[in-house]
């Protein structure tokens, strides 16, 4: 009788997870991104299509997505709509940054070239119309080699320079004597081929972030983004997010900034559009000029790829693919919300305060253009706001409003996918973290707290946080 009373018990307890499942909270949990959300493991983890997307709508999905995984070549070419590469170019194809639509990674000491890293560059504003400049540029370009180092060219013609990472260590502490040794990445540019650069020029290291979710992020209303601001603290729990102003091209004034790493670019079509011209050196509406600085010939010396019988090197046409393209990746749906471990994990992200810029939940507005996105209950585990970092992971180079200290709150779904789909766990801005647990060690400034709150747990409540992590 016992064995048949359990047996009823089990059967009650599944029928009951199965309808939490289905029609409660936890369906949240499971779906990161709402009703866009697959559930899809493995190297292809990040490359499906919005599970709601609709059938007529895939074959614009698929079209974007050829434009941003088919390479580049230089013109002139009989391959139309699809050279105009360089004439100096980081990669000659977005999807060889992100790879499989996912994260990038520094290089090894020894690598030739970064590949899905590339290196900001900038001086100080002095000047007055310097300072003006700020307001439309972000920041001041280093005068030969602009604002970002293009690490390849076209067949004949040198490249700007070779990119060199080395690393030191430096040791952190948990409170139960464990030690872990940190990286901390030092970058600097060999084989300039266009002249000196700047002696006060600063530099910035960048990984390429996963492209899931951005349709979702963009969709995220203002009011919501700017409602989590706390600039000066009010509350005084030490959080104070700020949202970046940045210039937008198309509407040509200041706006809210949402993406890359210090939320620098308004929109994805805007991001997109910056990306082809200094990632691939291809020419827009948006971005009608050469990624050559004038003390650059070589420009000037090589034909441009009009392939696509317009003005520009990539159409409008090619933008509105990509962009539809990037903002209906899915996001993978969570693993291992049964977990006790998991569970556990969860609640210490919330008592580490970790919540306070990673938001777990938020809705997305309603746009009529974009209904696959509108209206969903997303956990993308951001704000989108400016942070103050500390000096550890200070880059010293400001945008727009960020300052030299400030990052914008990353989005950790999907983060637990990282190794299946890219094969590596290199974490933050600049890939310096190893791992999870490193990249959490990193935070300081407005994030001290937390990382003091991670460095009194002992080890099985360490593994807890990061099998959390993992589940998203």
């Amino acid at each position: 009788m016992f064995k048949s009373f359990r047996r009823i018990l089990v059967v009650i307890s599944c029928f009951a997870s199965l309808f939490i499942f289905t029609f409660g909270a936890a369906a949240y949990d499971v779906r990161s991104g709402g009703a866009t959300t697959v559930k899809k493991e493995g190297a292809n983890a990040f490359s499906l299509p919005a599970a709601n997307l609709p059938i007529s709508k895939r074959l614009d999905f698929s079209v974007g997505n050829s434009f941003f995984r088919n390479p580049w070549i230089p013109a002139p070419a009989t391959t139309e709509a699809r050279d105009g590469l360089g004439p100096l170019f980081n990669t000659n194809g977005c999807q060889n940054c992100h790879v499989k639509d996912g994260r990038g990674h520094p290089p090894e000491e020894n690598d030739l070239h970064a590949v899905s890293m590339l290196i900001r560059l900038s001086i100080p504003a002095v000047t007055d119309k310097q300072k003006q400049l700020l307001l439309t540029q972000g920041s001041i370009p280093e005068p030969t080699y602009g604002g970002q180092l293009q690490d390849f060219a076209v067949t004949g013609h040198p490249a700007e320079g070779k990119i060199n990472i080395h690393y030191q260590t430096q040791a952190v502490s948990f409170a139960d004597g464990t030690v872990v040794n940190l990286r901390k990445p030092t970058v600097s540019i060999s084989n300039l081929n266009y002249g000196p650069m700047a002696k006060d020029t600063m530099l910035s290291a960048r990984v390429a972030p996963p492209m899931i979710g951005l349709g979702l992020l963009e969709a995220i209303p203002e009011s919501t983004i700017l409602a989590w601001q706390d600039i000066n603290d009010e509350d005084g729990d030490g959080i104070s997010g700020k949202a970046n102003q940045v210039w937008s091209v198309e509407q040509q004034q200041t706006v809210l900034g949402r993406f890359g790493w210090k939320a620098g670019q308004p929109s994805l079509m805007q991001q997109n559009a910056a990306a082809f011209n200094g990632d691939l050196g291809i020419t827009s509406r948006l971005f009608p000029s050469e990624n050559c600085t004038a003390k650059q010939s070589i420009c000037n010396e090589l034909p441009n790829g009009n392939g696509n019988s317009g003005e520009f090197e990539v159409s409008d046409k090619i933008l509105d693919f990509v962009e539809f393209y990037s903002q209906h990746l899915a996001v993978p749906s969570r693993r291992n919300l049964d977990s006790l471990q998991v569970q556990e994990g969860e609640a210490l992200f919330a008592k580490a305060g970790c919540d306070s810029c990673h938001k777990p939940s938020v809705i997305t507005a309603d746009v009529p253009e974009l209904p696959a996105l509108s209206k969903q209950r997303i956990s993308p585990y951001t704000d989108l706001l400016l942070h103050d970092m500390g000096e550890g992971l200070a880059d010293n180079r400001g945008e727009f409003t960020a300052n030299g200290q400030e990052w914008r709150t990353p989005p950790l779904w999907g983060i637990g996918y990282t190794q299946e789909v890219n094969g590596h766990t290199y974490f933050l801005h600049d890939g310096r973290a190893r791992n999870l647990l490193e990249a959490v060690l990193w935070h300081g400034g407005e994030a001290k707290s937390a990382q003091q709150y991670v460095l009194n747990l002992d080890k099985p409540q360490r593994d807890a946080l990061l099998a959390f992590l993992n589940s998203l």
